[in-house]
């Protein structure tokens, strides 16, 4: 087993990134320290492998710190969490997410090594990575259920929250549309309006409703179809047909 923290650092000012970077890379418990210039791109990253911890600064343009920090709070093993900003403003926020440090730029190299050791402390409880966002932790009248991506047919956005529609009920999630689409673009889903993403393989079929709407049909409920959306969702339908996954719904 390979020793050392492998950290996340997610900064959009290239010299605070290089800098932390750096700070980072200066002590022996960080084995790696992996740079992403804004929160989509974490995303992304995640989905191919975990992190130890994530140092997030908070101001960022699209999902910022907090918004991104509540997504990987989700996560079936979330990585610790950091803050790093310039503003003390979101202190009592940010440890309500669950971080367990909040540095003020410039950061101090003291101040890291703090962090750092209260990362050791808080992942003695963090069992063994798994896939980003793959498994969901959801509440369902006062119960904590776990969705797995492959149970969910249609995902709706709701405000701040996302409505999961799966064939065993509907359960909602606070995160962005934004964050899944990103997630699990690469397991099948696909966005067809700028409020909803659909698994290709639970699309039952395409049909046309009363005012002349592109809809896209799933067991578990419609969808409108954009017209920006339309023509790819029609060649991605086609692709899934030639492969014999298409109308498989979902469990």
């Amino acid at each position: 087993m390979t020793s050392g923290l492998s950290v996340l650092l997610v900064e959009d000012e290239p010299l605070t990134l290089d800098e932390l970077m750096h700070q980072l890379g200066a002590f022996p418990e960080v084995r790696e320290v992996v740079p992403a210039a804004d929160a989509l791109e974490a995303l992304r990253l995640l989905r191919s492998r975990s992190f130890d911890a994530a140092f997030l600064d908070i101001s960022m343009p699209g999902l910022d710190g907090m918004e991104l920090a509540t997504v990987l709070a989700r996560l079936a093993s979330p990585p610790v969490i950091v803050f790093v900003t310039a503003s003390d403003a979101h202190a009592v926020a940010a440890y309500s997410v669950g971080a367990v440090d909040y540095l003020l730029k410039p950061v101090e190299q003291g101040r890291i090594a703090e962090a750092l050791r209260r990362i050791s402390q808080a992942r003695s409880a963090i069992p063994a990575p798994d896939d980003a966002l793959d498994v969901l932790q959801v509440e369902d009248t006062g119960r904590i259920k776990f969705v797995r991506c492959e149970q969910v047919r249609l995902v709706e956005a709701r405000g701040d929250y996302v409505r999961l529609r799966t064939g065993h009920g509907e359960f909602t999630v606070r995160m962005p549309l934004s964050a899944l689409e990103a997630s699990w673009s690469h397991r099948g889903f696909v966005r067809v309006h700028r409020s909803f993403l659909v698994a290709l393989s639970a699309v039952v079929d395409l049909h046309t409703d009363a005012l002349g709407q592109l809809v896209v049909h799933t067991p578990s409920g419609d969808a409108p179809v954009s017209r920006r959306h339309a023509r790819q969702l029609k060649e991605q339908l086609m692709a899934a047909a030639r492969r014999g996954e298409l109308g498989e719904a979902r469990r």
